[in-house]
């Protein structure tokens, strides 16, 4: 089932199930977050029980939010094809352990929400991701256990200011304010379930694109990830706790933005992103969005003139 968190100008935000173009609401459910912390099996009743009562809306009436405002939000490195590519070779620490840097959890926004470039960031980009959601919480989970806490998946774009991240990198801080400005989530949760048919290898057979104002630029697929969200469970709880609605990114599928395509091709290299682009990105099953780049909020100067 297809799970989304929609508004309709009233205020208020509802849950509900996506069947067919059409919004079925779950009483009582303001989020995707209301439903999922007692496991895949209750959500599947929620969503059972709402697809057989409620009164459906046409999801094109309404305005589709980000499926749920997580407790907590890391991302991964888990393509390895995107570490060659941007860095030529990947670290053999990498092939011991699922990477990750915790992100911005309050900077998430919606499918229908604009991504605004970074303050002072001249080269803007996507990162186009997976990510597995969180519903049963749990702490120092086994791999062989992982399954039974994730209750669904979602699009993860990782919008990132590279100029501003070089710089923080440079001194050895991570990604910092280059990766602070959004990260949107959606356009819906799909259930776990639904995607274990297109099992493969160490993900699922699934296709993922990006196209900038109707020309395809980026396309992988899930089913090339070098670490299993199993793995990516177990490590992201070892020593502390997973909570209901944590949202583990994927990292970016190979080739899956731009700085890739600098580093591949830089003399055929399109350029960054820009005001009034137009990005479309698309994961089977799990749905498109189409995100407009907003201008930055204006970029007050500190103390030392940066």
């Amino acid at each position: 089932m297809k799970f989304a968190t929609y508004s309709d100008g009233t205020g208020e935000t509802r849950a509900a199930v996506l069947q067919d173009g059409r919004l079925y609401a779950v009483p009582g459910a303001a989020s995707v977050l209301d439903l999922i912390g007692e496991g895949l099996d209750a959500l599947l009743e929620h969503g059972r029980a709402a697809l057989a009562s409620a009164v459906p809306v046409a999801v094109e009436t309404v305005r589709l939010e980000a499926p749920l405002r997580p407790p907590s939000l890391r991302d991964s490195m888990c393509f390895h094809e995107h570490i060659v590519n941007c860095m030529g070779e990947v670290d053999p620490l990498h092939h011991e352990f699922p990477a990750f840097y915790l992100s911005n959890h309050a900077a998430v926004i919606g499918p229908e929400d604009d991504a605004a470039i970074s303050p002072g960031c001249e080269q803007f980009d996507y990162e186009l991701e997976v990510a597995a959601v969180i519903g049963r919480p749990g702490s120092n989970i086994r791999p062989e256990d992982a399954r039974q806490h994730i209750v669904g998946y979602t699009t993860y774009i990782d919008w990132s200011a590279r100029d501003l991240q070089f710089e923080e990198m440079s001194l050895r801080l991570g990604p910092a304010k280059g990766k602070d400005g959004a990260t949107t989530l959606g356009p819906v949760l799909v259930s776990a379930d639904e995607l274990e048919p297109l099992r493969k290898d160490k993900g699922f057979d699934v296709a993922m694109s990006v196209a900038i104002n109707g020309e395809p630029v980026s396309a992988g697929n899930w089913a090339t990830i070098d670490w299993s969200f199993d793995d990516v469970v177990a490590y992201t709880s070892r020593g502390t706790h997973l909570v209901t609605g944590d949202v583990l990114g994927s990292g970016t599928v190979g080739r899956g933005c731009l700085f890739e395509h600098r580093a591949l091709d830089p003399e055929g290299f399109r350029g960054w992103l820009q005001e009034g682009d137009v990005v479309t990105f698309e994961v089977d099953l799990i749905g498109r969005m189409d995100v407009r780049i907003a201008a930055p909020v204006t970029r007050h100067p500190l103390s030392s003139g940066h």
